[in-house]
């Protein structure tokens, strides 16, 4: 019997809010709704200042029932616009914003703030979040958990299928007989963050900026050159790492890069690091979802790159901008339902996991 559940996600990139309505049961995840919410720039705003300053622990709370009260509203007026009772919604599947990643310390931990609590109370409706932990105390990364719904919804394509989640970081799943799935590295982060500093855009329409400018072909190679690129998955990464300080680390000596020169530097970044692992894995199919299947230069370079068939999961019936969104309302539904997901291969945990708490 299918059920409906909402969806919430808010990526890295905290450029919107995702929502989503699905009719979920064992054998498919329909959406029924979707829409986009503006993230507010304040907000984004002072989360990145939390990400790479020193803060209390009255400034992490306060963030918590911020993003709390952020989602909730989100959520109620998706609802109302929508026409949905709250009645009718068995649960939220609620990522929450991510503030740090870190899998691989003595004590590790995945910090995803917007506190379900808050949503519940103000919503009517018992949400499923903090999807990590489980994963993390298993021995896990943590991350990507996008593969275990790639492989839901993309199964029927064939094994030597690649999908591919451009978001604030890109992830990439390989489709087959045991599925397997890891961070490539940074998606539109790069991107977004040297746009917003040069034009005051939150992102580089249609890769418009980058295809303006030429790669430095040197700096290119020392970014490609990190040690995180060479790193046998599992693996996992954020914008912790991936950031303006990691790129300051090597601009020293290119500080004469013309701005658009450098953006076209950071998408080639993105599509290289992506391409090579495709390549290593032998694909024959590439589909692409996230923010990132939106920028047309960008997939003409994966095309170009990757020289087999590259489309957005929009030409298999799922909406690239939902896609993520939909994940975490099939996870909240396999919560609910309280069944392990397929994810030990992918994020290297020592058992598959039931994941996620129920609040309200």
């Amino acid at each position: 019997m299918s059920e409906l559940y909402i969806g919430v996600m808010s990526g890295t990139s905290m450029d919107g809010i995702d929502l989503v309505l699905c009719e979920i049961d064992a054998l498919a995840c329909k959406l029924i709704h979707s829409h986009e919410y503006p993230f507010p720039r304040e907000l984004k705003d002072e989360i990145l200042s939390t990400i790479s300053g020193v803060v209390t622990l009255k400034k992490v709370g306060t963030l918590d029932a911020k993003l709390g009260h952020l989602f909730a509203r989100a959520v109620n007026r998706f609802m109302m616009e929508k026409k949905i009772n709250a009645s009718d919604i068995t649960a939220i599947g609620l990522h929450g914003q991510t503030l740090w990643h870190e899998p691989n310390a003595t004590f590790a931990f995945s910090l995803q703030m917007g506190c379900p609590n808050i949503v519940s109370a103000k919503t009517g409706i018992s949400v499923v979040s903090d999807f990590r932990s489980m994963d993390i105390a298993n021995g896990g990364q943590g991350a990507p958990f996008a593969p275990a719904f790639h492989d839901f919804a993309f199964h029927n394509l064939g094994k030597n299928t690649a999908v591919i989640n451009i978001g604030g970081m890109s992830n990439i799943t390989l489709l087959g007989d045991t599925l397997k799935g890891w961070d490539t590295g940074p998606g539109n982060v790069l991107m977004d963050m040297w746009i917003r500093k040069c034009t005051g855009e939150n992102y580089d329409r249609d890769g418009a900026f980058a295809q303006s400018g030429t790669p430095n072909q040197e700096l290119l190679e020392k970014l490609l050159d990190d040690a995180y690129f060479q790193k046998i998955p599992p693996k996992s990464t954020g914008r912790e790492y991936f950031n303006e300080s990691w790129l300051g680390l090597h601009l020293p000596l290119f500080n004469t890069i013309k701005e658009p020169d450098m953006q076209a530097t950071l998408l080639e970044l993105t599509a290289q690091s992506i391409a090579h692992d495709v390549l290593s894995a032998k694909s024959e199919l590439l589909i692409v979802c996230g923010g990132g299947a939106k920028n047309s230069f960008l997939m003409q370079r994966l095309h170009e790159l990757c020289a087999i068939k590259v489309a957005p999961s929009d030409a298999y019936g799922i909406n690239s901008d939902a896609l993520e969104a939909m994940a975490f309302a099939w996870l909240g539904y396999k919560r609910i339902h309280r069944e392990e997901v397929n994810l030990k291969n992918v994020t290297g945990a020592q058992k598959n996991s039931i994941l996620g708490g129920i609040y309200g």
